[in-house]
């Protein structure tokens, strides 16, 4: 059964806020197979990662915390980092904080964090992104290089674009069509110059091909609401780091011009204190410094 969600839903959270389907991701990505009596329970948090958008999903299986993300802009380099914050977020939640000072130790699910990325920029099939790479360098810290950090999380990302991990798509229908889905509206857009155009003739083909036909039937209207404000948001994103790469570049000049004013009249005192210095006694060059200060 669907779980409700009180907040605004990607086309994937609603696709896949379904136990069952979970199940199936959750296998395809991992490569194993668990039985369909395996529970599993979402506890997806509220407007944590992505604004006011959720592209998130998080549930526990088999005794491990799964947080799954699907993910179309540039990957953030600090999204092990934010990661971090929700995982704690997640156990703050599940956990009664008076457990903490209790003589027993309190045991926790294992974890594991997926990113599926499913954006335009070109990156490879699968990887691992690690909290440690934000760490102060070992060697300044007069660290030898060879020490593992004691705090780290790793995060796989994997690419779910058509055509890419095979193998994954293969098993579990659902994200195949998925990830279909979303080229095709990348195709349309492209090739009509128009967003909401674009989402409506990649509708019309999956369901005249048999791609999601079931979901884009009862989720018509709402898939198109859903695609057209997600990427608008993302859009918004992307302009305000751009807007906000210029603004430092120009903060950047203005710094520099401002260090170059006084770089020139730091010399020019001292073109004027060598010029006098030929001329005068070594009593007169002090005072005409102290004025200069």
């Amino acid at each position: 059964m669907p779980v409700k969600r009180n907040f605004k839903d990607s086309v994937f959270t609603a696709l896949f806020s379904n136990p069952d389907l979970l199940r199936e991701l959750y296998c395809a990505l991992e490569g194993v197979s668990l039985p369909p009596d395996v529970p599993v329970s979402i506890n997806t948090l509220d407007n944590v990662l992505f604004l006011d958008f959720i592209n998130d999903i998080s549930f526990e299986i088999g005794g491990k915390m799964i947080v799954l993300i699907e993910h179309q802009s540039t990957i953030n380099p600090n999204m092990a980092l934010r990661l971090l914050f929700y995982i704690t977020r997640l156990l703050e939640k599940r956990i009664n904080s008076r457990k903490l000072y209790s003589k027993r130790a309190v045991t926790i699910p294992w974890p594991e964090f997926f990113v599926l990325y499913n954006g335009p920029d070109q990156y490879p099939d699968d990887t691992t992104i690690r909290l440690s790479s934000l760490f102060e360098k070992p060697e300044e810290l007069g660290i030898p290089e060879k020490v593992q950090p004691l705090l780290e999380l790793e995060l796989r990302v994997i690419n779910i674009n058509e055509g890419r991990n095979e193998k994954i798509l293969k098993s579990c229908r659902k994200l195949a069509e998925y990830s279909v889905l979303m080229s095709k509206v990348r195709a349309y857009k492209d090739k009509l110059d128009n967003l909401e155009k674009g989402i409506q003739e990649a509708i019309k083909y999956c369901s005249r091909h048999d791609i999601l036909k079931e979901f884009l039937e009862i989720h018509g209207s709402e898939v198109l609401n859903m695609i057209l404000e997600e990427w608008n948001t993302e859009d918004a994103i992307a302009v305000a780091r751009e807007e906000g790469l210029e603004e430092g570049i120009e903060r950047g000049r203005e710094q520099g011009r401002g260090e170059g004013r006084e770089e020139g009249l730091e010399q020019g005192r001292e073109q004027v204190l060598d010029l006098l210095s030929q001329r005068l006694s070594i009593d007169e060059i002090e005072e005409i410094k102290s004025r200069l200060k």
